[in-house]
């Protein structure tokens, strides 16, 4: 069966994996881990490409990111052959470094986006490659640390990552820890590392009890998420681009526009971009996004880049405004 075609727009989502060739190892030591680190590093601040949480492992690693106006593909194509020359030439090696393609899933950030940060940052616990959380709270090779304030990466989006938590920064570390901590018991969460309908409902035995009530949700194996949430990104996908502007003019036009009506409305850009739940901020950001897209044709996933919030919550806001 041919592989399905990635899905993917600026602002979308993603679980990413990347695991070694015949599950070897892709980082030998310290040396490895920082020149991986140094060209998401770069990479990430060249795009526009958030990055929410990672873990390095020996023979593999996860990121949780939203793409950038490049896009995933073009985002990880430069990381992985950059990084896999480098560890090649260094190791006197010759061939693949990684497994087949890469694995990415398109997730709804709503419902999913507080566990994915715990599943990734409790890697190296769940490998034992560190003893407890104390331990992992200062663990170098993965996001946690950044959260907890004990490891500086400018490029790691750690305020996005702590509002889902707390609007104090002390409150939300705290509460994100124990949040974290809690996951220890779970193990690990088979469904937070693809998508499809038996993942998406949190297992089999949901699925047999949904199909008994008679209902009957779509899925795909690209996407964890709703039926219909699947059923908006398919669409998204299958969109022809009707948006007056691409690439980098696209995303200094949406800047223009929301500078602009944000300095006649009188809101702090910043709250805007923050994911503010204020009503007036909600009001405002739902207004905007129904401009932006019936204006200009910007997809659904550009502007919840822009505005702080995900795919589903800027359909929503179109839906609510276009109703009233």
């Amino acid at each position: 069966m041919p592989r399905q075609a990635r899905l993917d727009a600026p602002g979308t989502l993603h679980h990413v994996i990347v695991r070694g060739i015949e599950r070897k190892r892709i980082f030998d030591d310290d040396k490895d881990r920082e020149d991986f680190v140094f060209r998401l590093a770069k990479l990430s601040s060249e795009t526009g490409t958030s990055i929410y949480a990672w873990s390095l492992m020996p023979n593999h690693t996860h990121i949780l990111l939203r793409s950038g106006i490049i896009g995933l593909p073009t985002f990880m194509r430069r990381l992985l052959t950059g990084y896999a020359l480098y560890y090649n030439h260094r190791h006197s090696r010759r061939g693949h470094l990684f497994q087949n393609r890469y694995k990415s899933i398109v997730c709804e950030e709503d419902t999913y986006f507080r566990a994915l940060v715990r599943y990734i940052h409790l890697n190296p616990l769940r490998a034992d490659i560190v003893r407890d959380m104390s331990e992992l709270d200062r663990y170098r090779w993965c996001g946690h640390a950044v959260l907890m304030g004990r490891l500086k990466k400018e490029w790691q989006d750690r305020d996005y990552v702590l509002r889902w938590f707390g609007n104090k920064n002390g409150t939300a570390r705290s509460a994100y820890r124990r949040y974290v901590q809690e996951g220890i018991e779970q193990g690990r969460r088979s469904e937070l590392v693809g998508g499809g309908l038996i993942r998406s409902m949190g297992g089999w035995s949901q699925v047999i009890s949904m199909r008994k009530l008679g209902h009957r949700e779509l899925s795909d194996e690209r996407i964890l998420g709703s039926g219909r949430f699947v059923k908006e990104m398919i669409n998204e996908a299958e969109r022809p681009l009707s948006c007056q502007f691409a690439g980098r003019a696209l995303s200094e036009r949406i800047a223009q526009v929301i500078t602009t009506l944000c300095q006649e409305e009188g809101v702090n850009i910043n709250e805007l971009g923050s994911g503010s739940r204020r009503p007036k901020i909600s009001k405002f950001r739902s207004r905007l996004a129904a401009e932006l897209v019936e204006k200009y044709g910007v997809p659904l996933a550009e502007i919840a880049r822009h505005v702080g919030v995900s795919t589903s919550a800027i359909s929503k806001a179109i839906k609510r405004t276009n109703s009233g």
